[in-house]
C-alpha cells in the first residue's frame, strides 16, 4: 500500500527518533540547531535546520536556537540578527527564548575547575606551534606537553591567574589530559579554555578566556536536555571527545550525537571564509548579493521558503556524501512560483510599435488572468495605438523555426489582437528603432479566419507602461566545482562574468507599479521575478530575476 503523499520519507534519523519514542527511551524528543554568529547562512545550513526543526515538529517535541558564541573577534550582532530571520523565514519557530553558549560560560568554567581538581586538566604554557609539534598525525603519536604533569594545586592557581586576565592572549591553555597515543587525534589532550582579551557581545568584559567548541557544545546540550544532538559528518571523529566530557563531569543528561551528510550544491561555494571573501573582497553586493548562496540572498532573489523546504525533502538525509545538482533546487523554484505566482508581461528591451490602423484616441481595457489555473482574479491592460514589443521579437532574417515578427508577417500579442509587420523604421546607424504594424479587428479573442497564426508574443501600452529596471541574475560559477580553479588559481576565477545583466528602461504593464518588496510574479515568456527588497519601490521599480522558465545550464 502506498503512503500518502503528505508522509515524509522514513530517512534514518526519523527512524531513530520514531524508535526512541515507541521503545520509551524518551518520552519527549529535543533538537537544537546552533550556528555560530559569524557569518549569514546559506543553503547547507537549511538542511540542517529543516532536518532539526522537522523532526521535533514531527514528533511532537521542540527544538532550540542556540548561539555558539564562544569566538567574539568573528561574531557580530549583525549576523545574530540575520540568523533569527531566516530561521522564521523557513517557517520555523524555536522553543523557548533564544539560547546563547555564553548563557553557559559560568557553569562551564566551574567544570572545567572540577576536571582540574580530579587531575584530568592542566594549564599548558605550549605556544600554538609547538602544540602542534606535539600533536603528532595520523602516522605518528602525540607526545606529552612538559607542562602535563603539573600538580592541582598549579593548575588551580594558573586558571585561576589566566580567569583574572594576568597573561596576554595566546600564552597558556587549560587542556584536557586524555591520551597523547590516542588514534583519534581529538583525544590528544584537546583544549578546553584559551586565552582571549576580546570584548564579548552577550557577556561585555567579563571573561577573557572563553571555551573550546568541543568543551561547550556537547554540555551545553545536556544543560539544556537535549535528546538527539545531530550535526554533519566531520563531527563524527569529534563523537568520542564529545561523549568523554559527558563520562567525567556531572551533567543534568547525555544526549548522543547523530551524524548526517552535509548539503554539497553544485555551482556554490558555501564555506563561510569564502563567502566572506566575496562580500570582502567586492566580487558581490554583500551577503545577501541574489546570486550567494546564503539564505537572505535566495529570499531577496525571491526564493520562498516552501521552495527551500521543498528541496531539502527532495534531497533526503544519508551518511554518504554526494554533491547535488543545482538544478534541483531550480526545479523547486519553479514548480512553487508555477503554481503560486501571478501572470504580468514586462518587455525587457522595448521596441516601439505603431498601429497604423487602430483610431487614435482610442483605448480598449482588456482584461486579462492573473494566473491561468489559479482563481486570482484579472488584471486590465489598456490597448491602444502605440505600444512596446521585445526587440527580439522582430527579425528581417529570422533563424529556421522563429514564430515571431518578421517584414510582412503575423502575430498575436498576448489576450489581445493579431498585428502585422508593414515597415521598419531604422535610425542613421540602421538600428531598428519603431515598426508599423497594423491590426486585425476582427481577431479579439478568437483565430482569424482563412489563416494560421502561430507566434504569440508579449507586449505593454506605451502610454500606460511604467519604466523598471531588471536585474538577470545567473548563477555566480560557471564551473560546477567551483573549488577547482585554474592550475596555481583559486575558486575566484570561476566567477561567471555573466552572473549579473542590468537592464535599464524596461518597460512593465501597469499593474506592476504597485509591486511590493519580495513580490514574485511569471513574467510572461522571461522568466520568474520578484521585486527587490532593497532598492524597488513605487516610482523606481527594480526586478530581480529568480530563475528562467526552463534549465537553461542542463542543455
Amino acid at each position: 500500500m502506498n503512503k500518502p503523499e503528505s508522509t515524509p520519507p522514513a530517512h534514518f534519523l526519523r527512524q531513530i527518533v520514531q524508535a526512541d519514542l515507541q521503545s520509551g527511551k524518551h518520552t519527549k524528543i529535543v533538537t537544537r540547531f546552533p550556528p555560530e554568529p559569524n557569518g549569514y547562512l546559506h543553503i547547507g545550513h537549511a538542511k540542517s535546520i529543516c532536518l532539526n526543526f522537522g523532526l521535533a515538529q514531527e514528533s511532537g517535541g521542540e527544538c532550540h536556537l542556540r548561539f555558539d558564541d564562544t569566538n567574539p573577534a568573528k561574531e557580530e550582532q549583525e549576523y545574530i540578527d540575520a540568523i533569527k530571520q531566516d530561521v522564521e523565514w523557513l517557517g520555523f519557530k524555536w522553543s523557548g527564548d533564544i539560547r546563547y553558549a555564553s548563557d553557559y560560560f559560568d557553569q562551564l568554567h566551574a567544570w572545567a575547575i572540577e576536571l582540574i581538581k580530579a587531575g584530568k586538566a592542566y594549564v599548558c604554557d605550549l605556544t600554538p606551534e609547538q602544540a602542534r609539534e606535539y600533536r603528532g598525525n595520523l602516522t605518528e603519536p602525540g607526545k606529552n606537553s612538559p607542562f602535563r604533569d603539573r600538580s592541582v594545586e598549579e593548575n588551580l592557581d594558573l586558571f585561576a591567574r589566566m580567569t583574572a586576565g594576568e597573561f596576554p592572549d595566546g600564552a597558556k591553555a587549560l587542556r584536557a589530559k586524555i591520551d597523547m597515543a590516542a588514534p583519534n587525534m581529538n583525544l590528544r589532550d584537546p583544549i578546553l579554555y584559551r586565552i582571549r582579551h576580546a570584548r564579548h557581545h552577550q557577556t561585555g568584559d567579563k571573561w577573557c578566556i572563553y571555551p573550546s567548541y568541543d568543551f561547550t557544545h556537547g554540555q551545553s546540550d545536556a544543560i539544556e536536555l537535549i535528546t538527539h544532538s545531530i550535526c554533519t559528518l566531520e563531527f563524527e571523529d569529534h563523537r568520542p571527545l564529545y561523549e568523554w566530557f559527558l563520562d567525567n563531569l556531572p551533567v543534568p543528561a547525555k544526549p548522543r550525537q547523530y551524524e548526517f551528510a552535509r548539503l554539497n550544491l553544485n555551482y556554490t561555494v558555501t564555506s563561510k571564509r569564502k563567502l566572506k571573501q566575496l562580500v570582502d573582497e567586492g566580487h558581490v553586493d554583500g551577503w545577501d548579493d541574489p546570486r550567494m548562496s546564503t539564505l537572505s540572498a535566495f529570499r531577496r532573489r525571491g526564493y520562498t521558503s516552501a521552495s527551500i523546504r521543498e528541496f531539502c525533502e527532495r534531497i533526503g538525509v544519508t551518511r554518504s556524501d554526494a554533491v547535488v545538482d543545482m538544478g534541483m533546487l531550480e526545479f523547486c523554484i519553479r514548480d512553487d512560483l508555477d503554481n503560486n505566482a501571478p501572470r504580468a508581461m514586462c518587455v525587457l528591451r522595448p521596441l516601439k510599435v505603431t498601429i497604423t490602423n487602430y483610431p487614435e484616441g482610442q483605448v480598449e481595457n482588456l482584461s486579462l488572468p492573473r494566473h491561468p489555473k489559479q482563481d486570482m482574479g484579472e488584471r486590465m491592460l489598456p490597448f491602444s495605438r502605440e505600444l512596446y514589443i521585445d526587440q527580439d521579437d522582430y527579425m528581417v532574417d529570422p533563424p529556421k523555426g522563429y514564430k515571431r515578427l518578421v517584414p510582412g508577417g503575423e502575430v498575436r500579442l498576448r489576450g489581445s489582437y493579431v498585428i502585422r509587420a508593414d515597415e521598419a523604421i531604422t535610425d542613421a546607424e540602421g538600428n531598428i528603432v519603431e515598426l508599423l504594424c497594423s491590426y486585425d479587428p476582427d481577431t479579439l479573442g478568437k483565430n482569424p479566419e482563412g489563416r494560421k497564426v502561430k507566434g504569440v508574443i508579449h507586449w505593454v501600452p506605451a502610454a500606460d507602461s511604467v519604466e523598471c529596471e531588471v536585474r538577470l541574475y545567473d548563477r555566480l560559477f560557471n564551473a560546477a566545482n567551483p573549488d577547482k580553479g585554474e592550475e596555481g588559481g583559486t575558486f575566484l576565477d570561476n566567477i561567471n562574468p555573466d552572473s549579473l545583466v542590468v537592464l535599464k528602461g524596461c518597460r512593465a504593464e501597469p499593474s506592476l507599479a504597485t509591486a511590493t518588496a519580495e513580490e514574485r510574479f511569471q513574467f510572461e515568456r522571461e522568466g520568474y521575478f520578484c521585486a527587490d527588497s532593497k532598492d524597488s519601490r513605487p516610482g523606481n521599480l527594480v526586478f530581480n530575476r529568480t530563475v528562467t522558465l526552463r534549465d537553461s545550464w542542463g542543455q
